[in-house]
């Protein structure tokens, strides 16, 4: 964003605000990698594959199975898309780019390194998510 930002500071008290209350009201801590996992196990029940013999997806009584979703992780990772669109819309710096500038300027304009890099960073940051429990 370089026309309209928040003061990291403030951004940071308000998201630990937003944590205590989280907990306080429903007694749960917020946090998408769960979801992410069982929206694994929903794809892989749709193409079929059996997520009941998977000893993950099993683990903790079906915690990380299909079975649990739509629940209100899930929601919460689809407001984090329409939160961000919202607050990018009105501070006017949305703008779809395939190749970011900052990409762009380090590393070429090439929409397919791009989209390979940062999918494989996903999955390296999910799986350290996970492995860290969360």
């Amino acid at each position: 964003m370089n026309k309209k930002t928040w003061n990291p500071y403030l951004a940071g008290a308000a998201t630990g605000v937003l944590i205590i209350l989280s907990v306080w009201i429903s007694g749960k801590f917020f946090g998408t990698s769960t979801t992410f996992a069982r929206l694994a196990a929903w794809v892989e029940e749709i193409l079929g594959l059996n997520t009941a013999t998977n000893a993950y997806f099993t683990a903790k009584g079906g915690k990380y199975g299909a079975g649990v979703l739509p629940d209100w992780q899930l929601l919460f990772v689809g407001g984090i898309f329409i939160g961000a669109l919202i607050s990018s819309r009105f501070s006017g710096d949305f703008k779809f780019q395939a190749v970011p500038d900052m990409w762009q300027k380090q590393f070429g304009s090439n929409p397919l390194k791009r989209g390979l890099a940062a999918f494989f960073g996903g999955i390296i940051a999910l799986f350290g998510a996970r492995l860290a429990g969360g």
